[in-house]
């Protein structure tokens, strides 16, 4: 363990009950008391971990001097406590760790030091699709499919269960990992039991990246974390701090309460709607003030579930006691809830109400605003009043939704964040497009029409414009809130009492974040209802929220593809851009449960809820919304009653275990995995081939090629593959050639621990635009000198062929969008040596580094147009021969038929550890390194 330096002398004791912790105050440094709770976390991580090199004096110094008018601060390094994943995101971490071990045991070394060197929790939850729905069955099918879809995967990662310390997997069908997260794994104050330089265990804030853009949810606990890309985690993972520019701080004071009949959902989309109109891209979001005494730690954690979608890191809220409620109802120990209590009281930590720090912009919002609604139809923040839904949606169904086609800046981040909920890298990301405003609109609008008769099950029946053909209770954001859940099951059972029935075309679904919410479902009573309303458990995962909402009901699907109908999903998710949630659904509404519900019961959109009846009873009298909706004191009662502590004990004491399919999963205990030549899911990267034991002296790029010339703003999801594999695409040609059908291509997502089919589809976006193939869109280049037409990869292999070095040219603001780590890792994989751009995105020139390719920058006011560089020409950039450090300049020597000309690139490599990644060529290589040359210590 690294030795503190605690140059402003902070290491202190902290005595709770009879057990004494080394803790780190705040109140030494001068300028903390000012500081936002969240950068009071950031503080105390610094003052701990400060080892004079990689985190200093100065950038204490420069935290507690934060200036909050500044765009942004100083660089820090921030070390977290610990790592979330879900499957899609974290499968490539645990492919890397085993490869590293592999690695470790082909040197000489013992393969057992390769482990996370600080915890590293992955919840298996983005795989279930709700195939089957509507019966008593349902879950138990899905789980099957589920499994016999990625029992591959899933090999490899219940083995890490075994084979790795400090890292923990919960299986599938088990719970949503934001859900799990918050219920079970957060600790709120961490404790290093390991004996610290004082031979106490060390108490401080629990912090945490995750593998999953919603990882914020976590804020409502007091825990501050935001989502990352893969590249990122395993660095955490690995020991190793992340870089971070000192953000500004929003200040979001809360006043008042929520009035009755108002949800926690509708509240976050309220938030969202406002702080999209603020504009917080890359800031921290922080809740204080008088009113955050009355916001219920559940709610507070769906406003911090919804961070990417109105684009802020994390969306904070502090200690109070209601945090202290919330640990104790879901059966944390009294010792940790009094060790929580004590910390942050004695650091400064607790909420106190009359209290406002220094914040860059405050924002004051009453409680009592908020009125029921929805939103969408494509994106989060286009928030509708109930009572407006009917004549809004109309009049989208007669002019258009007047959301931009193509979607710009945060949305087409989020947007294409599909088909796992991938980080958004928040460097840059401009956001120009406001919420649509649809306080003004009018409910007289004719609604267009083009019914289309449809036999269901025996039943004639119109499907039209408008219509709800999924309704689905499911997403992190909603399903771990009890009192929307509560009221959800309250109204299904008031509408069954009454005689109402879902719409025969409508899809229903029922997918909780986590095990607990069946259990208060059937101890209040309540599962029988939402069963006869087709609310069956059809699994404990994200389904609808990502897009596996499986097919709709044949018949309805027949009928809208026919007809061309504009039909319509209501989910209580947290995104909803089009495409995402089903192909056939050009619509999608967030609501709250309750919500879905009912619009399950009306079938359409064409109805107003707050006036129109719902249905009509067995007597032909018609039922309203107002007639089965439950109050405020309905719902609490109930909620008081069934969700108790002993639940999330007992929920939560075999979460590791996980179902018959997982146990009976054949794994030897060998220390090392056993890779499946066969397999096209799961292979071992070449990461590590041929990689010496000492880094190499640092080489000139000589004789390099142009593989891709682009433009500006080109994304990380132009870069990495995403989405369904094409047949004629080079990486379906492969599976094709390993006996894929593909019927079960599956997804890149699904795939991301198969290198072969990742580097397949790079570069390979059907947007894509190569300046080298001039008309052409999509991953396609010229071969030269010859210039033959050809895909990147194929380019690629046939450069490798002839040891031709390759770079990539581009424009500015290269690698924005989503955190993609296998826009980096593809990028090597194809021989990529560098890119020159004339701007980075920070996220992805770091993770280019991260993979040992070097980010060069053309100097102000140059680019390749300025240059006339034409992509044809052959490259040497040379400087970094001979060379003990990398250098800050390199030459770039161009040959274009026999001319040659040269100019200056700035090196963007900004940091003493981004100097040693790219030296020992990629941060896998420099740990792998550290660990086989330090017998008994980590990397520092």
């Amino acid at each position: 363990m690294a030795v503190t330096l605690n140059s402003f002398d902070a290491r202190a004791e902290l005595q709770v009950g009879d057990r004494r912790y080394e803790i780190f105050r705040l109140d030494r440094v001068p300028g903390a008391a000012r500081l936002p709770y969240s950068l009071k976390i950031l503080l105390e991580n610094l003052l701990r971990c400060e080892d004079g090199t990689v985190v200093t004096a100065e950038q204490i110094t420069a935290l507690t001097g934060w200036d909050p008018t500044a765009g942004h601060g100083a660089e820090i390094q921030f070390t977290p406590a610990r790592v979330l994943m879900q499957d899609f995101t974290g499968v490539p971490c645990v492919v890397d760790l085993v490869a590293m071990r592999d690695a470790m045991a082909a040197f000489g070394g013992d393969p057992q030091r390769i482990n996370p060197l600080i915890p590293a929790e992955l919840v298996i939850d983005h795989s279930v699709i709700a195939d089957a729905f509507g019966s008593p069955g349902a879950f138990r099918i899905n789980a099957d499919l589920e499994f016999s879809r990625n029992q591959e995967r899933y090999q490899l990662l219940r083995w890490g269960q075994q084979a790795f310390d400090d890292f923990l997997v919960v299986p599938p069908g088990t719970g949503i990992c934001h859900q799990v997260n918050l219920e079970y794994l957060a600790r709120v104050v961490f404790v290093r039991e390991r004996a610290s330089g004082s031979g106490m265990p060390q108490a401080y804030p629990d912090t945490l990246v995750g593998t999953d853009s919603h990882t914020p949810m976590v804020n409502g606990l007091g825990v501050l974390g935001w989502g990352v890309g893969g590249i990122e985690a395993e660095a955490a993972m690995l020991g190793q701090p992340m870089s971070m520019l000192i953000p500004q701080v929003l200040g979001f004071k809360l006043t008042g309460a929520l009035p009755d009949g108002a949800t926690a959902t509708d509240l976050v989309l309220t938030v969202a709607q406002l702080l999209r109109q603020k504009g917080v891209v890359g800031k921290f979001v922080e809740f204080y003030g008088p009113g955050v005494a009355s916001v219920p730690l559940a709610n507070r954690a769906t406003i911090g579930n919804m961070s990417p979608e109105y684009g802020s890191t994390c969306a904070i809220f502090p200690v109070d006691e209601e945090t202290l409620r919330y640990l104790r109802l879901t059966g944390r120990s009294e010792e940790q809830i009094a060790l929580v209590e004590a910390y942050a009281k004695k650091q400064g930590l607790w909420h106190d109400p009359d209290h406002a720090p220094v914040y860059s912009e405050t924002i004051e919002f009453d409680l009592g605003a908020v009125v029921a609604s929805i939103a969408g139809p494509k994106r989060p923040q286009d928030r509708i009043a109930l009572s407006k839904a009917r004549g809004v949606i109309g009049q989208i169904l007669a002019e258009g939704s007047q959301v931009p086609a193509e979607l710009a800046g945060l949305d087409e981040a989020s947007a294409e964040s599909f088909p796992a909920s991938d980080p958004i890298a928040f460097g840059r990301i401009e956001d120009h497009q406001q919420p649509v405003d649809r306080s003004r609109s009018e409910a007289d609008t004719v609604w267009p029409s083009a019914a289309a008769p449809v036999t269901i099950d025996g039943q004639s029946v119109d499907i039209d414009h408008g219509h709800v053909v999924i309704a689905a209770i499911t997403s992190c954001t909603n399903t771990s809130n009890a009192s929307v859940m509560i009221a959800a099951g309250l109204l299904a059972k008031n509408a069954v009492l009454r005689g109402l029935t879902s719409r025969p075309w409508v899809k229903t679904s029922l997918a909780p974040g986590s095990r607990v919410v069946t259990d208060y479902y059937d101890q209040a009573g309540l599962t029988f209802y939402l069963n006869r309303l087709g609310f069956d458990l059809v699994g404990y995962g994200c389904t609808t929220c990502i897009g596996n909402s499986g097919p709709l009901i044949p018949e309805v699907s027949a009928a809208v593809t026919e007809h061309d109908l504009n039909v319509s999903a209501v989910l209580s998710g947290n995104r909803n851009f089009e495409g995402r949630i089903h192909a056939e659904t050009t619509m999608n509404f967030l609501a709250s449960p309750p919500l879905v519900v009912a619009y399950a019961l009306a079938g359409t959109m064409n109805t107003d809820l707050t006036s129109d009846p719902l249905g009509h009873g067995p007597d032909g009298e018609p039922v309203y919304l107002r007639d089965v909706w439950p109050t405020t004191e309905q719902v609490e009662a109930v909620v008081g009653e069934v969700v108790q502590a002993q639940m999330f004990t007992e929920g939560y004491s075999d979460v590791f275990a996980g179902d018959m399919n997982w146990r009976s999963l054949d794994l030897p205990s060998a220390e090392r995995f056993a890779w499946d030549e066969s397999s096209t899911y799961v292979r071992r990267p070449p990461y590590f081939d041929a990689m010496p034991r000492e880094p190499e002296p640092l080489r000139d790029i000589t004789g390099a090629r142009v593989l891709a010339m682009l433009g500006d703003s080109v994304t990380t999801d132009h870069i990495s593959p995403a989405g369904a594999i094409r047949k004629d695409s080079p990486a379906g040609q492969y599976l094709l050639a390993h006996g894929v059908q593909v019927r079960d291509f599956n997804s890149y997502g699904s795939r991301r621990g198969n290198h072969e089919v990742m580097i397949r589809g790079t570069f390979a976006n059907i947007r894509l635009r190569n300046q080298l193939v001039p008309g052409v869109e999509g991953g396609f280049t010229r071969h030269l000198p010859g210039g033959k037409q050809m895909s990147i990869f194929d380019a690629a292999t046939a450069y490798a062929a002839d040891d031709v070095p390759l770079v990539v040219l581009a424009g500015a603001e290269y690698g924005s969008g989503s955190s993609r780590d296998w826009a980096a890792k593809g990028t090597t994989l194809l021989g990529v040596r560098a890119v020159l751009a004339e701007s980075f995105e920070r996220i992805h020139r770091s993770n280019l580094i991260g993979m040992g390719v070097l980010p060069l920058q053309y100097r102000p006011g140059e680019s390749a147009h300025s240059l006339e560089l034409t992509g044809e020409e052959t490259l040497t950039i040379t400087g970094l021969a001979g060379a003990e450090t990398v250098p800050s300049e390199v030459t770039v020597r161009v040959e274009d038929g026999g001319h040659q000309r040269e100019f200056t690139a700035v090196v963007r490599i900004d940091t003493p550890a981004e100097r040693e990644y790219y030296r020992h060529g990629g941060i896998l290589r420099y740990v792998l390194r550290q660990l086989l040359s330090h017998s008994g210590e980590a990397p520092a």
